[in-house]
């Protein structure tokens, strides 16, 4: 699956169209996205019912379908002993299940610390090639800093598991892949054999989300796009969500939240974002609505997809021009500032939370309203225009 969400430019490398040397990893789409900082998570942490909980325990349990097992949780029943004031972004109880995650400082890894802040219990789905690298990580500790929750203590992961979107069940696998070293020592790893072993070790989930993007010819134009690589990048960066939907649907409690990642090249020119990108984020947005109101009617589940400005990351690095599109966005939205991934985060523990129980079918755009302009105003066009700067 090679899934690499850029972040906002949610991109990758593909695995089925590219040599595996020339692969990256997706890490938060694995959604890579700006590092977490403790500072900007004061506003969240003041409305979420989450206090202290045990130390880090380093040890992994392990399982059939490789799997990292974290002892602790980060969620803590203290809270319930004191009222809290104002209105509560409250998911204790709630299990999540997020999928691309591979390392700290992407969106799926911002998305699950807002909702373990707000006190939801943590699974995650990581690309198998990348599973190893990842559980080690876990294991020695790199990631402690940014694991770091409002109230002090640390996001855990209650359990992690191999997953490529690209293939729903062990059928679809081809023989290649299968024999591919990297997949060696992993096994239940299509689409519908982690939701089976989601419910097996669970029983349900309160909330599916889908970080996931893979574009292997994503530096060509759309008109020196093959058909392999335009069909490659609809079937990871959309048909895998509403695979990860269809078979992840029994086991979503009614009232449940699913919510995907997406971006602006949907709907507006964005040069560079090639390999049929900007097709499959567009059927993404269009699928949500159509899920919408299916999962809706089948299960009352809400889904929605949040439509993320660019965001500085090791992969979207490999694009070229991830700090162009961030200068872009700096001197031409409403709000003069760089996008942080805990926003993002944060947008999605709404969506996930009861104070968005009558929003469905929606595209939530979080780019510091880059979104709303039709000019840059940072043409020499307007050069003589007297137009607001932030002063700050």
């Amino acid at each position: 699956m090679a899934t690499t969400s850029f972040s906002g430019l949610q991109i990758a490398m593909s695995r089925s169209c590219i040599p595996s040397a020339q692969r990256i990893t997706d890490a938060g789409a694995m959604v890579l996205g700006g590092k977490s900082k403790v500072g900007s998570w004061n506003k969240l942490a003041s409305v979420c019912h989450v206090s202290p909980v045990q130390p880090f325990h380093r040890g992994f349990a392990s399982v059939s379908s490789k799997s990292v097992k974290v002892v602790t949780k980060a969620m803590s029943d203290s809270s319930a002993q004191s009222p809290v004031s104002g209105l509560p972004l409250d998911l204790k109880g709630k299990r999540a299940f997020i999928a691309g995650v591979a390392d700290d400082n992407g969106y799926g890894w911002a998305i699950a610390k807002s909702l373990a802040a707000a006190g939801a219990e943590i699974l995650v789905g990581t690309w198998v090639p990348a599973l190893n690298i990842f559980e080690s990580s876990l294991r020695r500790g790199k990631f402690d800093e940014s694991r770091i929750l409002p109230d002090g203590s640390l996001m855990e992961i209650t359990k992690v598991y191999p997953l490529d979107a690209v293939f729903d069940n062990p059928e679809d696998v081809p023989e290649d892949i299968k024999a591919n070293k990297r997949y060696a020592g992993s096994s239940k790893w299509t689409v519908q054999e982690v939701a089976e072993s989601v419910k097996e070790d669970f029983g349900s989930i309160d909330i599916l989300l889908h970080s996931l993007a893979n574009g292997p010819e994503v530096t060509k134009p759309l008109l020196e796009t093959s058909r392999k690589g335009y069909l490659a990048a609809i079937s990871a960066s959309s048909y895998s969500y509403v695979s990860l939907l269809k078979h992840f649907l029994p086991i979503l409690n009614p009232g449940g939240s699913s919510i995907s990642l997406t971006y602006i090249a949907s709907e507006r020119i964005i040069p560079g974002y090639g390999g049929g990108m900007s097709s499959a984020k567009a059927a993404l947005e269009s699928d949500t609505k159509v899920l919408a109101f299916e999962a809706g009617r089948k299960r009352k589940i809400r889904v929605n997809t949040i439509s993320a400005g660019p965001l500085r990351s090791r992969a979207a690095k490999a694009i070229g021009f991830i700090d162009m599109m961030i200068d872009y966005s700096l001197a031409n939205a409403p709000l003069q500032k760089e996008l942080s991934a805990e926003e993002v985060g944060n947008a999605a523990a709404f969506l996930a939370s009861p104070l968005a129980s009558a929003i469905t079918g929606t595209v939530l755009y979080v780019d510091n309203g880059l979104n709303a302009m039709g000019v840059g105003v940072d043409s020499p066009i307007f050069e003589n225009l007297d137009i607001p700067k932030d002063q700050h």
